[in-house]
C-alpha cells in the first residue's frame, strides 16, 4: 500500500508547545496530516498550517471519542488508512518504518494495527508498574474502526483482524505538574460519568471489552471486577499491584510521584466524584443525569 494513503489525525486544543515535535514525527510516515481543533488561542492553528494540515475545527463536547469519531467522518471516501495521535505523543523512527514496511504487505483481511506506548513523566521514561508498554490501537482502515463510546480512557474498536508491531509510541508531555494535576481532575469527573454509566446504564457503551485479546482483557476486568469493588478501596489495591507487585517504586523519584499520583490518588479523586454525585442524587431526588451536570458540569 502507498503510504500516501494513511491520514494522521491529531487532536488539538492550545498545543503550540507539542505540535511541531508531533507532526515533525509524523512526516516521515505520511503527509495527509489531519489536526482537529477546539478552537486554540494560541499558536496551535498556525502551526497546523505551517506544515500544511488540513484543518478542522470543533466545539469541544467534554470526550475524545466524540471529537475523533465525528474527524473520521469529515474524511475523503479514498483515505485507506487512519491513525490517531494526540499532540503530545511522538512516533520513534523504528515503529514509522514498521508501519510503512506493514502497509505495504499487509493482509486484505487485517484491519487494524497496534503497537506500544510508553510514557515519559516529568523528565523520566515510566518502565514498571505494569505501564512501561502499554498496546494501543492507534492504525486502522476507515470504516472498520471506530472510537468507544466514553468520556474517558477510550480506544479504537476495529472490526476484523488486528496484528501488533513491537515498535513504540511516546507519551511525553512537557507541561509542568500543576498542570497534570489538573487535567487529572478534569479526567476524574469524566472517568466518574463511565462509572456511573456502568451501573445505571443512561448512555450507549460500545466497549472494546474481551476476553479474546489483551486490551479487550484489561477492559473487561475493569469493567466486569474493578468497577464493581467498593469505592476507595479499590483505588488502594489498584496502587498496591502497581506500586509493589509489579515494581512500580523501581521508576525512581519521579516514577514513585507517577504511581503515586496515578494510581492512588486519581483513582481515589475519581471514586469520590462517583460518591458526590450519588450523594447528590439522592438528597435532591434527581436522575443521575441531571446529578452529573448538576454537580460534574457534564451534559449527558
Amino acid at each position: 500500500m502507498n503510504p500516501n494513503n494513511l491520514t494522521v489525525i491529531v487532536l488539538t486544543f492550545n498545543e503550540e508547545l507539542h505540535l511541531e515535535r508531533c507532526l515533525r514525527s509524523i512526516l516521515p510516515l505520511s503527509k495527509k496530516l489531519v489536526v482537529v481543533d477546539c478552537y486554540s488561542t494560541d499558536r496551535t492553528v498556525a502551526i497546523a498550517k505551517e506544515f500544511n494540515a488540513t484543518l478542522l475545527q470543533k466545539t469541544w463536547e467534554n470526550n475524545h471519542s466524540t471529537q475523533f469519531n465525528w474527524a473520521l467522518t469529515q474524511l475523503p471516501d479514498d483515505t485507506d488508512w487512519v491513525m490517531r495521535i494526540d499532540a503530545d505523543e511522538i512516533l520513534t523512527p523504528k515503529l514509522v518504518a514498521q508501519i510503512h514496511a506493514s502497509l505495504s504487505q499487509v493482509d486484505a483481511q487485517v484491519n487494524g494495527i497496534a503497537f506500544w506506548r510508553s510514557m515519559i513523566f516529568q523528565g523520566q521514561l515510566i518502565r514498571y508498574g505494569g505501564v512501561g508498554k502499554n498496546r494501543v490501537m492507534r492504525l486502522f482502515r476507515l470504516g472498520k474502526g471506530v472510537s468507544e463510546s466514553r468520556w474517558m480512557d477510550e480506544h479504537i474498536k476495529v472490526q476484523g483482524h488486528t496484528i501488533t508491531l513491537d515498535g513504540v509510541l511516546i507519551d511525553d508531555n512537557l507541561r509542568p505538574l500543576s498542570w497534570w494535576i489538573e487535567k487529572h481532575n478534569q479526567y476524574a469527573s469524566r472517568e466518574a460519568v463511565d462509572l456511573l454509566n456502568l451501573q445505571h446504564q443512561f448512555a450507549m457503551q460500545n466497549s472494546v471489552a474481551s476476553v479474546g485479546s489483551r486490551l479487550g482483557l484489561k477492559r473487561w476486568i475493569k469493567e466486569r471486577i474493578y468497577a464493581k469493588l467498593p469505592g476507595g478501596s479499590r483505588a488502594l489495591l489498584y496502587f498496591l499491584l502497581r506500586y509493589i507487585i509489579l515494581w512500580g517504586f523501581l521508576d525512581g523519584k519521579q516514577g514513585r510521584q507517577f504511581h503515586y499520583l496515578q494510581a492512588f490518588w486519581y483513582r481515589y479523586l475519581v471514586d469520590a466524584k462517583v460518591a458526590e454525585v450519588i450523594r447528590y442524587q439522592k438528597k435532591n431526588h434527581l436522575t443521575v443525569q441531571q446529578a452529573i451536570e448538576q454537580v460534574l458540569g457534564i451534559k449527558v
